[in-house]
């Protein structure tokens, strides 16, 4: 068993902790820590779940789970949270997301790759496609803030309806994106497919235990709900009590407990010299939050009666909008080395440090 393996196992003991700390009122921040760490392990046992189920399903359908059940973690996280009227939480966690995923992830496989080989390489065709993506999504989530900042007297139901609108084109696009890199032009994937394409003993393995593994992906969806309840009632007492505000935790804790497994998974194969996987999980997250998890929201909000719409606090757009640009340039030769890790790193500390100073404003806090 890998240490990885081995520290997720340990970490299952926090959610009969965390559950016992809230019926037992040993107080908010214990209840938001142990629930934090509860999550990481439940998140890594769907993610295996969903790998193993794609290995039955086979290579297309295989495919969808995992582009759809990718961040259904941090989904149920921001869907409970929104339920809570957390509204700028869940806008702060989907911008923290997409920075998370293209700086600190990248940036680490990239270093932590780079100290091991000199170079590594990737498809350069697919990282100038996951640039165009990315492109397109920073600006589909800066048009609803342009649009109120620049028209005076704006109802919130006009920018409401623009996000849904906005949304739909998102959602259409990311449909698109999966005919593309599943059937139409499979073959620019090839190298990343074949990275992560399991032995045929691994497939028949996956077959026989089929509904212990669709047990799991159930048993731990349910467990993420409940655990992510216990978080989000505690999120604004205990946050306080860290001296953080919403923004910061937002931006930076929310999407790290969601996807922690994920960014284990990118910088485990960074180290073993399947850089183009690593890529493919790093900029495939960041486009599934922009193109997939923010519309769903979106409309998950409009549902529930909760005013999520795309206008972003403008401070979190220009954090976005350098993120791209800095990841499209870094990644668009196809070759990575260790400095160009460093490099994402220090961007996303820089910008991290810049959340945690900045003020509360427009009720984030």
């Amino acid at each position: 068993m890998s240490g990885k393996n081995i520290l997720f196992s340990v970490l299952l003991l926090f959610v009969p902790v965390s559950i016992a700390a809230h019926i037992l009122e040993w107080g908010e921040l214990t209840v938001f820590i142990t629930a934090g760490l509860a999550i990481l392990p439940l998140a890594a046992w769907m993610g295996s779940a969903t790998e193993e189920l794609a290995v039955v399903v086979g290579p297309t359908l295989g495919g969808l789970l995992n582009a759809t059940f990718g961040n259904a973690t941090e989904l149920i996280i921001a869907i409970v949270a929104l339920n809570a009227g957390l509204v700028d939480v869940v806008k702060a966690s989907i911008t923290g997301s997409i920075i998370g995923n293209l700086l600190l992830v990248m940036g680490l496989s990239m270093l932590l790759g780079g100290l091991r080989y000199k170079e590594q390489e990737f498809q350069p065709v697919v990282a100038r496609v996951n640039a165009s993506l990315m492109n397109l999504a920073a600006i589909a989530i800066l048009i609803p803030t342009a649009v109120d900042f620049t028209s005076s007297g704006i109802s919130e139901a006009t920018i409401q309806h623009l996000s849904i609108a906005i949304a739909i084109v998102l959602m259409a696009v990311y449909i698109m994106t999966l005919v593309f890199s599943m059937k139409t032009h499979v073959y620019l994937y090839d190298a990343g497919v074949a990275a992560a394409e399991p032995s045929e003993d691994d497939a028949e393995e996956a077959k026989s235990k089929l509904w212990v593994w669709v047990g799991v992906l159930l048993g731990a969806t349910i467990l993420v709900a409940v655990e992510s309840e216990l978080l989000v009632d505690a999120l604004e007492v205990a946050t306080s009590q860290l001296g953080l505000t919403a923004l910061f935790t937002g931006v930076v804790l929310v999407p790290i407990i969601g996807n922690a497994a994920e960014h284990a998974t990118a910088v485990t194969v960074a180290m073993k010299n399947k850089m183009d996987l690593s890529v493919s999980v790093a900029l495939g997250s960041s486009l599934q939050i922009a193109l997939f998890v923010a519309p769903v929201l979106v409309i998950t909000g409009w549902v529930l009666g909760q005013p999520m719409d795309l206008n972003f606090n403008p401070f979190e757009l220009v954090a976005v909008a350098v993120s791209v640009l800095i990841a499209n340039s870094i990644s668009s030769d196809g070759r990575s080395n260790w400095l160009e890790g460093t490099l994402l790193l220090a961007a996303y500390a820089v910008l991290g440090l810049a959340f945690y100073f900045h003020p509360v404003i427009d009720g984030i806090g």
